[in-house]
């Protein structure tokens, strides 16, 4: 039987449960609906969570105690029952959980893990096109961070002494990361439907407060904007990330408000925002790194002589400061040859990270 998702909840089960310990690449939603099968698969999700962030063997009341959904279990045979149906379900899902114990020497109680060579994917090959992809991806999703579930389950494990290897389970429930700290925020409120108020700082005005119901957030042309309703104006605005000049408070309940049907963000943004001039770009890149700068490149001159290891990338840039951020990623990797303007950019960050470093 399909649950409120769609979908039947060992099908579910099975993706959550194969991106717990696979590759980064792999992602899940946060959480699953507070639903009889949502709660299941989050419960199954849980369990490999369990198994897959320690190389110890767990106990039967380890496991217990590190999966919450456990806790619902009034005895302690209603639990076995329920782990036992989970194993099961687990195992048809090509789960490869096995039993044993640390010294076979030894009558210790019997305990479970996941069997990590069974259960790791075969080594993954990619074309130059596909890692350019991958790389540009990389720019938006820059680091990977567990959440929900997966937090609640480590932590669990910690506070019964079973240090987990939290690199099996990198890649799960990635969070987006970016140069705007007005991002996370605004992001919670447009999930959460909440209206926000920030200072919003327009091009060559002072700041003024704003009250926004979110809608959704747009790239666009390189930047990031806020589609939503500004309530002081009692219409739409577009508002630019980079020009939030202040900490985003919540400014109501969740849920207070609706989005319309049939809106299209990314046209409201196209239709208000106009498209920045890009002008040439001349990087000195290193060989067989910038795959995203390379995919975007208008030309690509091959180093030689002593210089042979590196190569002279060009590019159109459209954003300065926007621009100086993707590059100084890179490090030593790439070197900003022209224009001045945005080498100095990059340099000015690189010397701000440099200083970050040496504070203690």
């Amino acid at each position: 039987m399909a649950d409120a998702n769609g979908g039947t909840p060992a099908t579910r089960a099975r993706a959550a449960g194969r991106s717990a310990a696979a590759a980064p690449a792999r992602t899940l939603p946060a959480k699953a609906p507070a639903v009889s099968g949502g709660r299941r698969t989050e419960r199954l999700l849980n369990l490999v969570i369990a198994l897959s962030a320690t190389r110890r063997w767990l106990t039967k009341q380890q496991i217990r105690e590190a999966v919450p959904q456990y806790a619902d279990c009034a005895t302690t045979q209603a639990f076995e029952r329920m782990f036992e149906r989970d194993k099961e379900d687990l195992r048809e899902l090509g789960v490869p959980l096995v039993m044993g114990g640390e010294d076979p020497l030894f009558d210790d109680e019997a305990g479970y893990k996941i069997d990590r060579d069974a259960y790791a994917l075969p080594e993954i090959t990619f074309t130059p096109g596909e890692l350019a992809v991958l790389s540009l991806a990389s720019r938006v999703w820059q680091q990977a961070s567990l959440a929900g579930p997966a937090t609640r389950a480590l932590v669990k494990l910690r506070s019964l002494g079973v240090e987990p290897d939290e690199s099996s389970l990198v890649g799960l429930e990635p969070r987006v990361r970016t140069s705007e700290p007005a991002f996370d925020p605004l992001y919670a409120a447009t999930r959460d439907r909440t209206p926000v108020t920030f200072e919003y700082r327009r091009s060559g005005a002072e700041p003024s407060t704003r009250h926004v119901e979110p809608w959704a957030i747009v790239s666009w042309h390189g930047r990031w904007y806020l589609v939503g309703h500004d309530r002081d104006r009692g219409a739409v605005r577009v508002f630019r990330l980079s020009r939030v000049s202040s900490a985003v408070r919540r400014d109501g309940r969740p849920g207070s408000y609706a989005v319309p049907a049939g809106i299209d963000p990314r046209e409201i943004v196209a239709g208000s925002v106009s498209a920045p001039v890009a002008r040439p770009a001349r990087l000195r890149v290193r060989s067989g790194t910038g795959l995203a700068l390379r995919r975007r490149a208008t030309g690509v001159h091959p180093g030689h002589g002593a210089d042979a290891s590196h190569d002279e990338v060009l590019l159109d840039v459209a954003d300065v400061e926007t621009s100086a951020d993707e590059l100084a990623g890179y490090g030593a990797d790439v070197v900003v040859l022209d224009p001045p303007e945005l080498r100095e950019a990059v340099v000015r960050r690189l010397r701000g990270a440099a200083g970050l470093r040496e504070q203690p």
